[in-house]
């Protein structure tokens, strides 16, 4: 799990079956501090409701994904699993 900021938010027209109608946000983490920019943004998946600015915890969770998109092929990684208050 990591700490990051919502920068942005991701729209596709061709995109993975699994990903149809979900809501991908563009996170920039940050480094153990809280608050060096650690690499480049990632795309994640949000079913949560953050919004642009908000801090949020993101996981890396594969099994959480696959078991969220119900499919065994999705290719998501990210999703969000906190936000911060």
């Amino acid at each position: 799990m990591q700490v990051g900021t919502v920068i942005g938010q991701a729209t596709s027209i061709v995109k993975h079956p699994s990903l149809a109608g979900q809501k991908l946000l563009v996170v920039q983490l940050f480094a153990v501090d809280g608050h060096t920019p650690d690499g480049e943004p990632v795309i994640a998946l949000d079913r949560l409701g953050a919004g642009l600015g908000a801090r949020v915890l993101i996981t890396s969770d594969g099994k959480l994904m696959r078991e969220q998109l119900d499919s065994q092929t999705t290719p998501a990684r990210w999703s969000v699993l906190g936000i911060e208050d």
